[in-house]
């Protein structure tokens, strides 16, 4: 790979990245407790309970906090790795798995 074709690959990677960061995602618990949002990088950027939680049993309470972050960073991850597999093709690189 020459100077240029890395360039490019690192400058498309830093391109993502600022879109990944930008991105954000949200999950609501199926209980209608918690909203969860993460952003493109897995980052947490806000969580917003319901009156109803306030007056929820503590354990069902932990158990939507717990199952409504796993979820919203299981679909960053799968942003992340959407935008990287694109980048992966534009840069005629394809790699199994991704």
């Amino acid at each position: 790979m020459g100077l240029m074709d890395q360039g490019k690959m690192l400058w498309k990677a830093k391109q993502v990245q600022g879109e990944l960061k930008k991105t954000e995602i949200e999950a609501k618990s199926n209980d209608g407790l918690v909203t969860v949002v993460v952003n493109g990088e897995m980052h947490l950027k806000d969580i917003k309970l319901s009156d109803d939680a306030l007056s929820a049993d503590k354990r069902n309470l932990e158990e939507s906090l717990k199952k409504t972050i796993s979820e919203a960073l299981s679909r960053a991850q799968a942003v992340a790795a959407e935008k990287t597999r694109e980048v992966m093709k534009d840069m005629g690189m394809n790699l199994p798995g991704m």
